[in-house]
């Protein structure tokens, strides 16, 4: 009577142990990308900031070394900055903008028409970064430029964009909206159709306008949709880097330079990789940081009803 409970108990542990092992065969490709790109990645750049290395000879331990030099490289401020300001106005003209486009797209329309303007919204999303930057290279030339040749046409003086240092980040700023603003678009959009029409239909009942009812209605209703896309606009604008090299690499007077490409130069034209890791933990730090600031203020104003 006794050996069946433990009979029991063995196959059920037998179940279970195979349930787990399931399991973590199910994930292994997600942890496994996780080790290999995410954590190995950070471990290394944690090591490698403790070390002074040019790629060709031998790596020597220098210790906070590389820390107390970043705290005087006026340069790392200069492009510190460059990236919050480009940050900050790519937050704001994403949310801004693109949530004007998704609402004025978010209405009874033609399906033909809605797909051609969805898409022709989405479509710059599409090509890549490399190619973009060679276009609005050649878009905004001073002498060859589209751009200053057909305002020129109109009468209107046009400035260097990418040679004047006042004129060259809000070009790259200008630039990268139209690049991704697709993407934006779409998510606000997707939180947009979430909105359920009889709240805006009780709210015209009661005799509230089209502005009170977006304000009232719409923004608390979207509030996590917005928070996303402001999390995700942030992230892939602190870590800009390909307009910045392939347009203006840094220039001009550094006005452009941003943190990343900074950290390119000292890893990859400079050789210090240890310093361009210590760089690296820093962008990591800022990141961490405002995405978890943004998540907190977030609380006070988000609903998920």
């Amino acid at each position: 009577m006794s050996t069946a409970p433990a009979a029991t108990t063995a196959r059920r542990g037998g179940i279970q142990g195979r349930s787990n092992l399931a399991g973590w065969f199910f994930v292994s490709p997600a942890v496994l990308l996780f080790v290999v790109f995410i954590a190995g990645p950070f471990v290394a750049a944690m090591a490698l900031s403790l070390f002074s290395w040019d790629l060709l000879t031998e790596a020597k331990f220098v210790g906070l070394a590389n820390f107390r030099q970043l705290a005087g490289d006026t340069t790392v401020w200069l492009s510190l900055r460059n990236t919050f300001v480009f940050a900050l106005a790519s937050v704001v003209t994403h949310i801004v903008l693109g949530l004007a486009l998704a609402v004025a797209v978010n209405r009874p329309l033609h399906k033909v028409v809605q797909y051609i303007t969805r898409s022709a919204i989405f479509f710059p999303f599409l090509i890549s970064w490399a190619a973009v930057s060679l276009l609005w290279k050649y878009v905004l030339d001073r002498d060859f430029g589209i751009a200053n040749h057909y305002l020129g046409q109109l009468g209107i003086t046009t400035p260097n964009w990418l040679i004047d240092p006042q004129w060259a980040l809000p070009a790259l700023i200008g630039i990268d909206w139209w690049h991704t603003i697709g993407y934006t678009f779409v998510i606000l959009l997707a939180g947009l159709q979430t909105v359920p029409g009889m709240y805006h239909e009780a709210a015209k009942i009661d005799g509230a306008n089209a502005w009170q009812r977006f304000w009232h209605i719409t923004l608390p209703v979207m509030a996590p949709t917005l928070v996303f896309a402001m999390i995700i606009t942030f992230i892939g604008a602190f870590q800009i880097f390909e307009p910045m090299r392939i347009i203006t690499n840094g220039g001009p007077n550094d006005s452009t330079r941003s943190i990343v490409l900074y950290l390119y130069q000292q890893a990859f034209e400079s050789f210090q990789v240890g310093y361009a890791s210590t760089i690296a933990l820093v962008v990591f730090a800022i990141v961490m940081v405002v995405t978890l600031l943004q998540l907190r203020v977030s609380r006070r104003w988000m609903s998920h009803d």
